[in-house]
C-alpha cells in the first residue's frame, strides 16, 4: 500500500453482501471527518494526493465495487442503495455527523447521500459534477483531455463490470427536484473552468437550485481536484472550517 499518498489506514467492510475496501486518513482526528467520494472507476490511490493534503480532519474514501481492491458486486445497485452503504460505514466509524466531498461520479452519489440522510451532512462539496447524469453537455469522449493523460486516472482500475454497474447506478438518475431541499446545508460547488467533460454550467444549475451554494469556477479541466490538489484541498479545507454564519452567507 506504499504506493497511496498518506500511508490511510487500509481496511476492509462487509456491507449488505459487499466487500468493500476503505482508506481512513488521520484517523481518530477530532472536527467533523471528510468523507470523499471519487469518480467512475477511480480508485484510492487516484484520490490519494488530494485527501492526503486535507490536514486537521479523519478523511476517509472507498473503492466502488468492482475498483481497485473492492471486488465486484453479484447484482446491479442503485444510487440510493450505495449512499445507504456508505453510511452504514460511517455510522461503524462512530460518524453520526460528517461532510461529504464529491468528485464527478461521486459527487452525483454525494448529493444522492445528503438528500437521502437528512440532518447527517453538516457540509457538501460537489467538484466536477451533475444534477442530471444523462444531461446533454456531458461530453464522455473528453476523458482524453490533456489532464486525463497526465493523470494515473487515464487508465482505471476498474473490471469492465465494475464500470458497468457504477454506470447503471446512475442511468437516469436526477437531483433536480431534490436539490432545493439542501438549503439548510452549506453547499461549495468547484467547476474546472477548461472541463469537456462536465461544462460548468452543470454546476451553475446545482448552485442555482441550492439557496445560499456558493459556485466556483476554478483553472484546470476535468481532473482539476487532482491535478491542483494543493489549491482545491486548502479551498475545501477553508470552507468547511469557516464559522456557520459565514458558510450559509
Amino acid at each position: 500500500m506504499s504506493r497511496i499518498s498518506g500511508r490511510p489506514a487500509i481496511s476492509t467492510q462487509h456491507v449488505h453482501g459487499l466487500t468493500l475496501r476503505v482508506a481512513r486518513w488521520r484517523q481518530g482526528a477530532p472536527g467533523t471527518p471528510l468523507l470523499f467520494l471519487n469518480g467512475i472507476g477511480a480508485d484510492i490511490a487516484a484520490a490519494a494526493p488530494l485527501l492526503a493534503q486535507m490536514h486537521g480532519r479523519e478523511v476517509w474514501t472507498l473503492d466502488m465495487p468492482g475498483v481497485g481492491g473492492s471486488p465486484d458486486a453479484l447484482l446491479p445497485y442503485a444510487a440510493p442503495t450505495m449512499a445507504a452503504i456508505v453510511m452504514e460505514i460511517a455510522r461503524r466509524f462512530g460518524h453520526e455527523s460528517l461532510d461529504v466531498a464529491g468528485f464527478s461520479w461521486g459527487g452525483a452519489l454525494a448529493q444522492q447521500v445528503a438528500i437521502q440522510f437528512p440532518g447527517r451532512v453538516r457540509r457538501l462539496v460537489l467538484m466536477a459534477t451533475t444534477p442530471s447524469v444523462g444531461a446533454p453537455g456531458i461530453g464522455w469522449a473528453a476523458l482524453l483531455d490533456d489532464d486525463m493523460l497526465a493523470s494515473g486516472l487515464r487508465r482505471p482500475t476498474a473490471t469492465p463490470l465494475g464500470l458497468a454497474y457504477q454506470s447503471l447506478a446512475m442511468a437516469g438518475w436526477t437531483s433536480a427536484a431534490m436539490l432545493p431541499l439542501l438549503k439548510d446545508v452549506p453547499v461549495l460547488v468547484l467547476m474546472g473552468e477548461r472541463d469537456g467533460v462536465v461544462p460548468a454550467c452543470h454546476g451553475q444549475t446545482i448552485a442555482g437550485l441550492i439557496d445560499g451554494a456558493v459556485l466556483e469556477v476554478v483553472p484546470g479541466s476535468h481532473l482539476f481536484p487532482f491535478t491542483h490538489a494543493g489549491t482545491v484541498a486548502a479551498r475545501i479545507s477553508a470552507f468547511l472550517e469557516r464559522p456557520p454564519l459565514q458558510a450559509a452567507a
